[in-house]
């Protein structure tokens, strides 16, 4: 990698990993400023539902989101999607890092544990990221664009989505969360190409050349308000529908894999890599879903180290391997005791009625 693309490169991670902290941070301002509210009396619906307004934490959680959607757009222009899309996690860890500390929101092991993979994940996907191939204006942009494979992929996607919004969403949307969030996934990766070109055209346009006369330019804007129109709309109802906790690490695997399939076929990032390169980004991005995955499934879950059994917390010397095992009594135990006093009586029965019956002739030896 020349200098250039380097400089690039580190700017893109910057503002990728700088827009999962802003983003994180976000979540616990405004959840602060709602929880002061509440301590005061007023909530949303409380107050014509506009008491939030009022809160100077609601606000400055709205600013802190707005500054790190800007900076997850800018990094687009300068790091592959590849690399931008899955560090996306980073904002759930800072999110859950933060609640523990400010909410006083407990992470449990799982949690801890997931945000290690998540850290250690996104660390490898760093090291393996795919360079993509140089595309420094839109002239370029639409070379790529009118590639036959990604026309091609181009088409599956609005098709597929076509088909799962006219047919299968009224009939089983309600039913499997795969359907909408299928829909959010598919038309993302459309709509992350559309953020890449435009933030190349606005590149081009604080260096002095007149994108805004260029027609590609508008129709990425319209496309990817179109597209994230309808991303919004459906995670809305897979939000209202299922749980967060389940819809959040599906949404985030098949968004990211959809993205880094059309980052692929757009810029012809896997042809530059190598084969340990290509294995450190699949093994970096299966690490991190591992990590979303125990940082939702189990974060209601009150596990902690106390939960282990007893001989875990001391050490081996302190280990007395020669005395009984004594189980506690719970009610698995009083399950089995019954069981075994049913079978002891109908064992004495047996034995009582075969002494009857011997003893009225009816077995002879």
């Amino acid at each position: 990698m020349d200098a250039p693309n380097r400089s690039n490169f580190y700017i893109g991670l910057a503002l990728a990993v700088s827009s999962t902290i802003f983003i994180g941070g976000s979540f616990i301002l405004k959840k602060k400023g709602l929880l002061r509210l509440s301590k005061k009396g007023s909530t949303r619906a409380g107050q014509g539902g506009y008491a939030y307004l009022k809160e100077w934490l609601w606000w400055a959680g709205l600013i802190s989101m707005g500054i790190g959607e800007i900076a997850n757009f800018a990094a687009y222009a300068f790091a592959p999607a590849t690399l931008v899309t899955p560090l996306g996690a980073l904002s759930v860890l800072v999110s859950a890092v933060l609640s523990s500390y400010f909410l006083s929101e407990r992470l449990n092991i799982h949690g801890k544990i997931g945000c290690l993979l998540c850290i250690f994940g996104s660390t490898v996907m760093v090291l393996h990221a795919p360079q993509e191939e140089e595309v420094a204006s839109l002239t370029a942009m639409a070379e790529k664009l009118k590639d036959p494979g990604f026309i091609a992929f181009a088409v599956c996607i609005v098709v597929s989505s076509l088909a799962l919004i006219l047919f299968v969403a009224p009939r089983y949307g309600q039913k499997n969360v795969l359907v909408y969030i299928l829909i959010c996934s598919v038309i993302g990766s459309l709509s992350v190409s559309c953020v890449k070109g435009l933030g190349i055209g606005i590149k081009e346009l604080f260096a002095g050349t007149a994108v805004l006369k260029e027609p590609l330019f508008w129709a990425l804007l319209i496309c990817l308000v179109i597209c994230i129109s309808i991303q919004i709309s459906y995670l809305n109802k897979a939000l209202d529908i299922f749980n967060t906790s389940l819809v959040t690490p599906i949404y985030y695997v098949f968004f990211t894999t959809s993205v880094m399939a059309c980052s692929a076929i757009l810029f012809k990032e896997w042809l530059q890599m190598s084969a340990d390169g290509a294995a450190g980004t699949v093994s970096g991005f299966l690490t991190i879903i591992i990590g979303i995955f125990l940082l939702h499934a189990f974060k209601d879950i009150n596990f902690s180290l106390d939960s282990l059994p007893f001989y875990l917390h001391h050490g081996p010397q302190e280990r007395t391997w020669n005395q009984p095992y004594i189980a506690l009594p719970t009610d698995g135990r009083t399950t089995m005791d019954e069981s075994k006093l049913t079978k002891e009586r109908n064992a004495k029965s047996f034995f009582s009625e075969s002494s009857d019956k011997r003893s009225n002739g009816t077995f002879n030896t």
